[in-house]
């Protein structure tokens, strides 16, 4: 006698893996750490400052 497969089961876990690799593609693309996140944003500071630091008074 063969044996009951149970088709849902697979389907799921096909479903299950498509969405852990689209996940690992958007974590790669758009995820930064917090380290990161905080270079960026003291970089974007210092630019500013530098910019400001060259304009003309009134």
């Amino acid at each position: 006698m063969s044996n009951v497969t149970n088709l849902g089961r697979f389907r799921k876990a096909k479903a299950r893996d498509e969405k852990r690799r689209a996940g690992d593609a958007n974590a790669a693309k758009f995820g930064r750490t917090k380290a990161e996140k905080r270079r960026d944003e003291s970089a974007r500071e210092k630019a500013e400052r530098g910019l400001d630091g060259h304009k003309r008074e009134e």
